[in-house]
């Protein structure tokens, strides 16, 4: 069962809805099992807004989280960037979840396609989102390809967004973490510390953390026992990256599957950029990567 309304695409399946929003970032506006919602829903003052940063998830293209110093440099010149998430100084999560997409229904779901064609900026490129919806799950399929003139290094992932309980807990496995350094810039790369280590499952931190958590095996789990719901997220190798935003002092938290790591690009001179996720797209070459959202009742 569908329904359109002016700015939300609203789809079911089971006892599973999603709204996607895809003039707002290509994002998703909820994602909802029986009416309890598994993400943090878009407000109706964010939708009139047209708040990005309101939003249950977006898209991060052609590359997630910060460029540092808003530059990098590869291919023999320099790449600049501009600031794009006042009041912070330095770009992040691409350009994609500040565009428009374009939506189109098919017979396996929804969609969301941006061409974004941009000769005086480093990148241009075309993406993709394909969501399917079925009783178990969500999955988002995700295409990148570089339309640009030369080679550069791209990655993506998902911006979800969750509403903090004071029960929620968190279980994953990772092989290590960056340390952030001022203005959330990736630093050192560590092994996992204990206080750190989530593979048993554990409560959210109760403490600042804005780490990237590298050699992550794809699977993550959510529960939210104040709610009865779970959600299980399981992402494709190409997603090496979880990264972990938790304020306690905000009502949400952000999970987020990514290809590269913060400042990857900023990390390729001298070395394998590969080794931070970096992949390098010439002219024409794309990257492809699922996402699947799969939520589950506690008992």
């Amino acid at each position: 069962m569908d329904a359109i309304s002016d700015a939300v695409i609203e789809i079911s399946a089971g006892d599973l809805s999603i709204g996607l929003v895809p003039e707002i970032g290509g994002s998703v506006a909820f994602f909802r099992s029986s009416g309890i919602d598994l993400m943090r829903s878009l407000s109706p003052l964010d939708l009139v807004a047209r708040n990005v940063l309101g939003v249950a998830m977006f898209p991060m293209v052609p590359y997630a989280n910060r460029i540092a110093g808003n530059a990098f440099d590869f291919g023999g010149r320099l790449w600049t960037f501009e600031p794009n998430n006042h009041p912070e100084r330095f770009n992040v999560h691409g350009t994609g979840w500040h565009s428009s997409w374009r939506a189109e229904r098919n017979e396996t779901g929804v969609l969301l396609s941006l061409d974004h064609i941009a000769p005086d900026e480093p990148y241009s490129y075309r993406a993709t989102q394909h969501f399917l919806l079925e009783p178990e799950g969500l999955t988002v399929a995700i295409h990148l390809m570089n339309e640009g003139g030369v080679s550069m290094p791209f990655g993506f992932g998902l911006h979800p967004w969750f509403e903090r309980g004071v029960d929620t807990t968190l279980a994953f496995r990772a092989g290590h973490f960056f340390m952030e350094g001022p203005e959330g810039i990736a630093t050192e790369r560590l092994a996992m510390p204990p206080e750190l280590d989530f593979a048993q499952g554990r409560a959210l931190p109760d403490t600042w953390r804005n780490n990237d958590f590298g050699g992550w095996d794809g699977v993550a789990e959510i529960r939210f026992p104040d709610r009865g719901r779970g959600l299980r997220i399981a992402a494709d190798p190409i997603f090496g990256h979880l990264m972990l935003y938790a304020d306690p002092q905000k009502p949400f938290f952000c999970l987020e599957p990514q290809s590269n790591a913060p400042c990857a690009f900023n990390r390729m001179a001298g070395r394998d950029g590969e080794s931070f996720g970096a992949r390098i797209l010439a002219p024409g070459e794309s990257l492809d990567g699922t996402i699947r959202f799969l939520p589950f009742a506690l008992t």
